[in-house]
């Protein structure tokens, strides 16, 4: 999340200067995690609105108290 947030990895989150989590989902390993990352990546825009929506509603940054402003200049000066 923070290396995200401070566009540290190169990629669409870079790209497109995107900063804020407002959806995920756990899964139990890695490999389903990425099936079903590729299987949402395959959705229309409003499919994958209405996941969204029924989490986060206000699309909230969800990921906001995970880590203090500390943490995040500390990565961010890496």
């Amino acid at each position: 999340i923070i290396e995200h947030r401070n566009g540290a990895l190169p990629g669409f989150t870079q790209k497109y200067k995107v900063s804020k989590l407002v959806y995920y989902e756990h899964t139990n390993s890695i490999e389903a995690a990425i099936m079903r990352e590729k299987k949402i990546k395959k959705y229309r825009r409003e499919k994958k609105d209405a996941l969204v929506n029924v989490m986060n509603p206000e699309w909230k940054d969800i990921s906001n108290d995970w880590y203090s402003e500390e943490e995040i200049s500390r990565e961010r000066s890496k």
